[in-house]
């Protein structure tokens, strides 16, 4: 079983930068995206930074490109999003996620259904 567990999730000040990690355990060979989505209050989920288990291309949503960046560290089975420029909409519970679905990190970064493992989540809040 898959199990993912986020962390690093603070309060800041809008400008500031966090660096989120999520922990991945029980990989299957089958697993081939992971990533990051986010849910703010009373809003849907949207997807955030979608990229290749091992590596690869990666895909962010257009609100986060040039401020966030999605990294892994395959040593430590750990996925990272480092947050730079914070701004109070990126406010959310942010989620790690990975996938069996072998499709573009574009593609998955649109449709959170193909993510069969989730974290519990981890808060974020940018204060202005």
């Amino acid at each position: 079983q898959v199990q993912l567990v986020e962390s690093g999730g603070d309060s800041v000040q809008a400008g500031g930068s966090l660096r989120l990690s999520c922990v991945i355990s029980g990989y299957k060979y089958s697993t081939f995206l992971i990533g990051w989505f986010r849910q703010a209050p009373g809003k849907e989920r949207e997807g955030v930074a979608i990229t290749y288990t091992g590596g690869g291309s990666s895909d962010y949503a257009d609100s986060v490109k040039g401020r966030f960046t999605i990294d892994q560290d395959n040593r430590k089975n750990t996925l990272y999003l480092q947050m730079n420029s914070l701004k109070p909409e990126d406010t959310a519970i942010y989620y790690c996620a990975a996938s069996d679905q072998r499709i573009s990190p574009g593609r998955a970064l649109a449709d959170d259904g193909v993510f069969g493992y989730w974290g519990q989540g981890t808060q974020v809040t940018v204060s202005s």
